[in-house]
């Protein structure tokens, strides 16, 4: 079942159903169509695609709008609000909590420094890294911010974002080199994001930093896209322990989808 049809049977479905609060799973289920819609839509838009009737619509917005979770525009159209930047802020914090221990095994298994970054915006945000153990390693810090041209889990994040909104992003971003081997060209980008579409996994080659490789794969079905990574001298992170490491990647990146899908996650 698509996202879509399942969120509106959810939507439809009453308390004895689901075994939750009617309003409150569709009041939540609202504020996500509107994220999926790009943050600003119609409430016919939303009636349209929820399945729920213009006037229970109008009396969930109402409430959300006065609560600052949602805003009502010049133009009539709603828009998410600022109260949910807090709460936004706080459950990323949590997120890179809940990913360390996950972290912490790409660590133990591959050697190398792990770590996990979301979009925020234009930009790419590390939120949760753990050490190699090697005393030659990779530090980034907690909070940093970069251009998603330059890094692995800039293309793994982007991979399957359209053509036209990568060519948008990159306008507006600019595409500065980092060092000589930074990809500065709209045309190269997308050909590099191609390649992850290909491989499965994407790969900072000396981009970043010269004397550094990262590889990076996309957290499927992550409630914020987001991506986790292994990065290190390239003398050791070489196209033969790329063959070794990447299945660990991606079968760490399934089980912590598997862990944030879930009510509480653990290692």
């Amino acid at each position: 079942m698509p996202p879509s049809d399942e969120r509106k049977s959810s939507a439809s479905a009453g308390p004895a159903a689901t075994g939750g609060v009617q309003s409150l799973e569709r009041a939540f289920d609202l504020l996500e169509r509107m994220a999926d819609a790009g943050g600003e839509v119609g409430l016919s838009e939303l009636s349209a695609t929820s399945g729920l009737p213009l006037p229970t619509i109008h009396r969930l917005m109402r409430t959300l709008v006065a609560c600052g979770y949602v805003r009502q525009q010049p133009n009539r159209r709603y828009s998410l609000g600022p109260r949910l930047i807090r709460l936004g802020e706080s459950a990323s914090r949590l997120l890179g909590t809940w990913a360390r221990p996950y972290l912490a095994r790409l660590v133990e298994e591959t050697g190398e420094t792990a770590n996990m970054a979301l979009l925020d915006g234009d930009e790419i945000v590390y939120v949760a890294q753990v050490p190699s153990k090697h005393s030659m390693r990779m530090f980034t810090e907690v909070g940093r911010r970069v251009l998603p041209h330059s890094t692995g889990v800039g293309k793994a994040l982007l991979a399957h974002t359209s053509d036209n909104e990568v060519r948008a992003l990159l306008a507006r971003t600019g595409m500065p080199a980092a060092t000589d081997k930074t990809i500065t060209t709209p045309d190269g980008f997308l050909a590099a994001l191609k390649d992850v579409r290909r491989l499965g996994y994407a790969v900072d080659d000396n981009e970043q930093e010269i004397g550094v490789r990262c590889l990076a794969v996309t957290v499927p079905d992550s409630p914020t896209a987001a991506a986790i990574s292994i990065s290190g001298p390239a003398g050791r992170v070489t196209d033969t322990a790329t063959e070794r490491i990447v299945p660990v990647l991606q079968q760490v990146a399934r089980e912590l989808s598997k862990a944030l899908a879930s009510s509480g996650p653990a290692a």
